[in-house]
């Protein structure tokens, strides 16, 4: 018989031994997980293959508080990881499903469960050549500069953290066990979480000397670059840089902090135990020869005592290595001449050839040397400023962040939303002489208000966002576009679809001929402009061609399941729905809203829209308990991710009481309509108030209840109601224009419309 953890007959006793409890736990459930097999411990967990039985059945990995361990600074170091996983959403970084706690207070978490082995344990085993091994460790290093992003420090990168998995025959890593994470923006659990004076946190052979100094304050993410440069120290030579085991806790310590390691090349060359990527021991020279340059000058940066001269971001150190793959010189070089002539060779190896017999070759050769390196100067320049602004960005918002801490707040409880209020108002007061910085954090605030569904407020600093990049930065910088496309998108959002319009399709130019037809940004711009032709029937036809040029190309540059490729699907859905393609529509309406519950996860607002999106399609078949059940998940969903206030939630209402009102249900469209109202009134300027009383109107005048369906419409008119095709959000409300009930009360409200 199985036991359970979270039933009555099942407790485990408090008694029992650890080795006992552990035994116990591999009979047991917990909540809708059976545990199947112990698959690794920590200090202070341990982690379970676990089957999930419902409401979906996978196999999941569950990581436990080990029993015995549950003391209050476990638990809060326990609880940091789950917050920080929870953070987290990219394809390198396992994703966590679920959490809670066994009935003995011993907290848990669900994520993904990686089938694969550490990424130095895969690369030796596959015999990987060093070009494979960096573009390995590239990926891996987008999933942790992700988390530097979220405001996450790993504190213990090393090899068996990081674990590599096939997906569609392609070797992808997945980083795990952010046991020790540390957040440098906010706090991640109301626990308090420190580490104990004279404890080292983290393993020692891949510690950076701050963390060596065991004084637990001012780490930051120069450390994860330090943690990393040991791992590609591994990956490159196949041995670490220091073997630290059996020495003293004082001789652990000197080393990290005072001895520099060995060059990668000279390593290889110097040490019996090298494996690398050779194939046998006579290799080390060839090795050697790969590794001498570029690879010991990016590797010891990484490693540098000083954690002012390492790598600023990991991002930095990625994009040092694409250049020595690329062959293009890396900042990490000294900056000779000899060098970079040495880099136009191997990238033109046979005109450098031809080059060596004629005198005017070499005279050309000299002066696009001089060009390259005036070239590689100002990207150089750019990078720093570009660097500049980053840093001064995120020195603001650490700052912003701070008006929630104790002393800073009070006693106070400071909100989200209050935060991001306060932000808007100080980037002018605290800005002005930066515009690059202030104009980044106007564009990056805008996309937070937006997400809350609070239109005005993103678009009052999105328009100013735009206006200094044009003014700083010029009409046709790539910021500049990246604001124009935002801007579209949002207007498109507030019904503003004419501006939209206009604005994108002058922004198309500009990104074809700048960017590239098959830049990101220039398919973003198409997808928003085909949803404003196919949603409002201004041109389904116009749509379709533009859908069916962009997907192709988009799948061959970024794959079919990267977003932009799937938001163009969905696009294409809709356009088949407005020219009455059904059949077609609603198989990619499955496609899509299967790929983002892979992709994205079943509870990200773009999967939900997806499926709200899917159940309108259903209800326009007429299936209608088929459209009811699945608006009413998305329904439960939204309350939950996003409140009852955002745009997203009361549209799925709408959705759901036009729904009840096909199947004749009066009374339960009328109830939650109300409660829609009820909700949408407590925004300011709330767009979907209008629809809602459009709606409402609808029906009214379907029952012929005249003078409820007048009251109705002149409401939507005082909210902004302005044309029929747009409000109505359901085929058989759009159908009512031709309804002569329906008519005779619109043509009164078309001249309050026209009169405001």
């Amino acid at each position: 018989m199985t036991s359970s953890l979270d039933g009555r007959d099942g407790s485990l006793d408090p008694e029992l031994t650890q080795a006992s409890q552990t035994t116990a736990l591999a009979k047991a459930t917990i909540g809708p997980y059976r545990l199947l097999q112990l698959v690794g411990e920590g200090g202070m967990g341990e982690v379970w293959l676990a089957e999930q039985v419902r409401p979906v059945h996978r196999q999941v990995a569950l990581k436990i508080i080990k029993a015995g361990m549950d003391t209050a600074q476990v638990i809060a170091r326990f609880e940091a990881e789950r917050q920080a996983l929870a953070l987290m959403d990219h394809p390198a970084i396992a994703r966590v499903f679920d959490a809670g706690a066994t009935t003995q207070g011993r907290p848990y978490f669900v994520m993904e469960y990686v089938r694969g082995e550490s990424i130095t344990s895969y690369v030796t085993r596959h015999k990987l050549s060093i070009p494979d091994r960096i573009d390995l460790f590239v990926q891996m290093c987008e999933g942790v500069q992700h988390a530097h992003q979220k405001g996450i420090i790993h504190r213990d990168l090393k090899p068996s953290n990081i674990l590599v998995t096939l997906q569609n025959d392609r070797p992808v890593p997945k980083i795990i066990d952010f046991g020790v994470a540390k957040a440098v923006t906010h706090s991640l659990t109301e626990r308090t979480l420190y580490t104990e004076l004279g404890a080292l946190v983290g393993t020692p052979e891949y510690m950076s000397p701050e963390q060596a100094e065991l004084s637990g304050v001012d780490i930051d993410t120069r450390t994860d670059v330090y943690a990393l440069g040991v791992v590609l120290y591994e990956l490159l030579t196949g041995i670490l840089p220091f073997e630290l085991r059996e020495r003293s806790l004082d001789e652990i310590r000197r080393t990290i902090r005072e001895v520099d390691p060995p060059r990668p090349s000279i390593k290889v060359t110097t040490s019996v135990d090298s494996v690398g990527p050779s194939t046998s021991s006579g290799d080390a020279a060839r090795i050697a020869s790969q590794l001498r340059g570029d690879l010991d000058w990016i590797t010891m940066k990484a490693l540098e005592k000083d954690r002012t001269r390492r790598y600023a971001t990991i991002g930095e150190l990625a994009a040092d290595l694409q250049r020595h793959l690329d062959n293009q010189p890396v900042l990490a070089s000294p900056p000779s001449v000899v060098y970079r002539a040495d880099k136009f060779v191997r990238r033109h190896r046979a005109g450098a050839a031809v080059a060596a017999g004629v005198l005017l070759l070499l005279l050309g050769f000299a002066i696009t040397m001089t060009m390259q390196a005036r070239r590689i100067a100002r990207e150089r320049d750019r990078a720093n400023q570009e660097a500049e602004v980053s840093r001064r960005v995120q020195d603001f918002l650490t700052g912003l962040f701070q008006v929630a801490s104790p002393s800073e707040a009070r006693g106070s409880s400071i909100t989200a939303r209050e935060i991001l209020d306060q932000g808007a108002k100080r980037i002018d007061t605290e800005l002005g002489a930066q515009p690059e910085v202030q104009a980044q954090l106007m564009h990056t605030m805008s996309s937070v208000y937006r997400g809350l569904g609070l239109f005005g407020h993103a678009q009052t600093l999105l328009e100013r966002a735009l206006e200094t990049r044009r003014r700083v930065l010029g009409p046709e910088h790539p910021d500049t576009l990246r604001s124009i496309n935002l801007l579209a998108d949002l207007y498109r959002n507030q019904g503003r679809l004419n501006e939209a319009e206009k604005l994108l399709r002058a922004d198309l130019d500009v990104l074809g001929r700048t960017l590239g037809p098959d830049d990101i940004e220039t398919f973003k711009a198409t997808n928003t402009l085909a949803r404003i032709l196919a949603r409002t029937g201004g041109s389904p036809e116009e749509a379709l061609k533009l859908l069916e040029d962009a997907l192709p190309r988009e799948r061959r540059a970024f794959g079919p399941e990267h977003e932009v490729t799937i938001a163009s699907t969905f696009e294409l859905a809709i356009t088949y729905d407005a020219l009455g393609r059904g059949k077609e529509a609603e198989k990619l309406y499955g496609d899509v809203v299967a790929a983002r519950r892979r992709v994205l996860g079943p509870e990200h607002p773009l999967t939900l829209f997806s499926m709200y999106v899917q159940a309108g399609r259903l209800a326009g078949d007429h299936r209608y308990q088929e459209a009811e059940h699945l608006y009413g998940e998305v329904l439960e969903t939204q309350r939950r991710i996003l409140g009852s206030e955002h745009q997203d939630t009361l549209h799925t209402m709408l959705g759901l009481g036009a729904t009840y009102f096909n199947e004749h249900r009066y009374t339960d469209a009328d109830k939650v309509y109300d409660e829609a109202l009820s909700v949408a009134r407590r925004v300011p300027n709330n767009p979907v108030i209008a629809m809602l009383f459009y709606n409402r109107a609808c029906w009214a005048a379907i029952q012929s209840r005249r003078q409820e369906s007048l009251a109705d419409l002149k409401q939507a008119v005082d909210h902004g109601f302005r044309r029929a095709d747009e409000m109505a959000t359901d085929e058989d409300l759009k159908s009512l224009h031709g309804d002569p009930r329906f008519n005779a009360i619109l043509a009164e409200v078309t001249r309050l419309a026209a009169a405001k």
